[in-house]
């Protein structure tokens, strides 16, 4: 999938995607809401971006919102608090 911006280049730093698997139920809900960032294969394997380009945040936002457990955690390193 994407690969985490290189600082050097000027591109917004990428974003940090984790989802908790302890918590997932493999609803699916993220796939829906962001399908080219999460897909399930096989019996319920969860696969994901953990580093998109913060150009798709809304993307992850939408994901990360949908999730019916909460096990999806997003964090902005390019963010200052």
């Amino acid at each position: 999938m994407s690969a985490p911006a290189d600082a050097s280049s000027g591109s917004p730093p990428g974003l940090r995607v984790s989802v908790d698997l302890n918590l997932c139920q493999a609803y699916a809900q993220c796939c829906y809401a962001a399908p080219m960032h999460f897909r399930i294969e096989g019996h319920e394997a969860l696969f994901y971006d953990p580093a998109p380009a913060a150009e798709h945040r809304a993307d992850i936002e939408r994901a990360r919102v949908a999730c019916p457990v909460q096990a999806i955690r997003v964090e902005d390193p390019g963010q200052t608090a």
